[in-house]
């Protein structure tokens, strides 16, 4: 808006589990401070495109009537991988989930993909016009993946109500995928105490970010769009290379760097990359495991991308913590590093980088009460170990947990048996005591 003057765009804030920043926005009038934090930081800046925030949970039936108004051209999602409620394996919506099963018995939907459906279905019977859903969480092919649950959801629902819906959904709605790369940790008292000096008001709202900021967009919209491009947004035809260098690079190695960082006690991200044979890990993985698969979109240097990640991570004003990072392992382990993984093993050689990755976070399931294990599977993943805690024990049963890994990577004779070392190490002597390994391996 500021870089055109078009005036006409806004935004509808939904909340899904939580209504907490709905609670926080509302007073203020939808009215927001991003505080960056590191080298180059902008000065505090309000943000004021936010027009309603709304709690999904509490008002579901409300959310599906802003996505059906005819005002609405675009629905955008950043739910997190757990909140697509899809099966990893398939690709498909998870009909088995009671939350689904939930939503397609009628309920007022409370899942994101119920309260599209439902609001795309009110759009068709009113005549409200085309729309486009853009995804913008850590998925491959987010934007075909979320078209593809909203269909497998439409086709679940009764006759009369699936054929006029699916049809329309073919003629009227977009999926575009996208690439969004930017960190975000929670906000803290300590944040709001910053922005209240600064600004000399209290925000209640206050969001803290590093000053990188990255999204590539897919052209691909039903109907009219604000000029994103005009602040800095990339669209592109080939998301795909984007999504790809983000996800095995800088969330795989986000990934190893938690898990490594939480079974040696180092509570930020910040603290895990200092140590030297972590960061050690994360760089050979990516230029020696990662990189090698992945075609890089023009323009992009890899061993540059894959420095620029372990200096985004090294900044301490960021207060990223291994907790948050590491929680909901089983919905990333298989998008971040399995594609690695299997592709190493393909050509011939050892992912003993990303095994090790693997290795730590299975220690951390492993070592980890059920109450305080993070993860939306975490009942399921307990369930899977029996009462010893040793590589012998463990590997082998979490290699049996087929919503993660299939049943050629499970019989790979190679990745079992670095899965095997990396985790006698850890559980002998700590992630410290694989300095030697890793510096010598």
């Amino acid at each position: 808006m500021l870089a055109t003057g078009d005036l006409e765009w806004g935004i509808v804030g939904v909340t899904q589990r939580s209504d907490t920043v709905a609670r926080q926005l509302t007073p203020q009038g939808g009215l927001f401070t991003v505080l960056e934090r590191g080298e180059g930081a902008a000065p505090l800046r309000v943000v004021s495109s936010i027009v309603e925030a709304i709690s999904g949970r509490d008002t579901p039936e409300l959310v599906v009537d802003r996505i059906a108004a005819a005002a609405t051209k675009i629905v955008t999602l950043t739910i997190t991988e757990k909140g697509y409620r899809f099966d990893p394996q398939t690709r498909t919506l998870d009909l088995k989930d009671p939350e689904v099963q939930a939503d397609l018995a009628g309920r007022p939907p409370r899942t994101a993909i119920g309260q599209i459906v439902r609001g795309l279905q009110q759009r068709e019977r009113t005549g409200a016009g085309p729309l486009t859903v853009v995804s913008c969480d850590n998925l491959p092919g987010n934007g075909e993946l979320t078209g593809t649950l909203v269909r497998n959801f439409a086709a679940a629902l009764p006759g009369l109500e699936r054929e006029p819906l699916l049809a329309w959904v073919q003629d009227n709605v977009t999926f575009p995928s996208t690439m969004v790369d930017r960190m975000v940790p929670a906000t803290t008292p300590d944040d709001l105490a910053a922005v209240e000096n600064g600004l000399c008001l209290r925000d209640e709202a206050a969001v803290v970010a590093e000053p990188f900021k990255q999204w590539i967009i897919e052209d691909n919209f039903a109907a009219s769009r604000p000029r994103w491009e005009d602040a800095g947004a990339v669209f592109s035809d080939d998301v795909a290379a984007w999504e790809s260098a983000k996800l095995r690079l800088l969330n795989a190695s986000h990934s190893m760097l938690a898990y490594l960082g939480l079974g040696a006690g180092r509570e930020f991200i910040s603290d895990a990359v200092a140590v030297d044979s972590f960061r050690d890990a994360c760089r050979r993985m990516m230029l020696e495991e990662a990189l090698p698969g992945i075609t890089l979109p023009p323009g992009l240097d890899g061993e540059d991308y894959c420095a620029g990640v372990l200096r985004r991570f090294a900044n301490p004003a960021l207060g990223h913590t291994t907790a948050k990072v590491g929680s909901d392992g089983s919905q990333k382990i298989g998008l971040r590093l399995l594609a690695t993984v299997r592709e190493t093993l393909d050509a011939g050689r050892e992912p003993r980088w990303a095994a090790l990755a693997i290795a730590a976070w299975m220690h951390h399931v492993a070592t980890t009460p059920e109450p305080d294990l993070n993860d939306p599977l975490a009942q399921e993943l307990q369930s899977a170990l029996s009462g010893t805690r040793t590589a012998g024990a463990v590997v082998p049963a979490l290699l049996g947990f087929r919503p993660i890994f299939d049943l050629a990577l499970a019989g790979n004779e190679s990745f079992r048996d670095l899965l095997l070392h990396w985790y006698r190490i850890i559980e002998t002597n700590g992630p410290e005591g694989l300095g030697n390994e890793i510096n010598h391996g």
